[in-house]
């Protein structure tokens, strides 16, 4: 069926090349010589989550700048509490490995923003996204609001990917049946099987996953890189 709009997810997607963010963060930690292991740094990346959601740490107008400071500290305060760091660590290390990923993100988004242009000069987009309740603001931040006709975060709508029906309200958002909507995710379990689940088209950006199952797998809808998803859409 003919393709009339797009929904694309954000974090991962078009601010990291398909790579975890947990990557993007611990190469942070490595550019500020932290002096952890991976397998710690996994720990209080899992601890920050949780307490991310447990917690509203982050506020609506935090920026991505602001919502790493807060993110990485929280990172740091569970090494310190933990012994892994020293205390006076924390101060040390959180602007500049917030700074690092701020960068990294910043440089992504620039990569990514002639597609974007392309696809939003003919398609109407929707973001559909697991945030914080600040992707608006982080989309600002970064000049890319006026790409998208809307957007549908979890932590505003109260529902999370997997669960397909966060397409489904994307989908209704743009007005299209779903085989007329073709979602960009960068996430196979996350973004592409939900999404294809209610009929939409997919593209899958694939890069460094969390896990090894997710580096091993593969899929018909897999691109490299962001732009080839123009082949698809155009």
């Amino acid at each position: 069926m003919k393709l009339k709009g797009i929904i694309f997810d954000y974090g991962g997607t078009i601010d990291s090349r398909g790579v975890h963010w947990s990557e993007i963060i611990w190469d942070g930690y490595k550019s500020s010589n932290v002096g952890i292991d991976k397998s710690t740094f996994r720990e209080a990346y899992v601890f920050a989550e949780r307490e991310l959601a447990r917690v509203r740490h982050i506020l609506p107008n935090d920026n991505f700048h602001d919502l790493l400071i807060k993110k990485i500290e929280i990172e740091l305060k569970w090494l310190a509490d933990n012994s892994h760091i020293p205390a006076e660590a924390v101060g040390k290390f959180t602007a500049p490995i917030a700074g690092y990923c701020y960068n990294a993100a910043r440089e992504s988004i620039e990569e990514a923003r002639p597609t974007l242009e392309i696809l939003a000069s003919r398609y109407p987009m929707m973001l559909v996204s697991n945030f914080y309740g600040n992707v608006d603001s982080v989309l600002r931040d970064f000049d890319l609001r006026r790409y998208f006709k809307g957007i549908i975060e979890s932590a505003v709508v109260g529902i999370r990917k997997p669960d397909p029906t966060i397409f489904r309200l994307g989908v209704v958002a743009l007005g299209y049946e779903p085989e007329e909507v073709l979602v960009i995710g960068d996430s196979l379990k996350k973004d592409i099987l939900p999404a294809r689940s209610i009929g939409c088209q997919t593209a899958w950006l694939k890069g460094k996953g969390w896990t090894a199952e997710e580096d091993a797998a593969e899929d018909p809808a897999m691109i490299k890189k962001l732009n080839e998803v123009l082949d698809v859409a155009l």
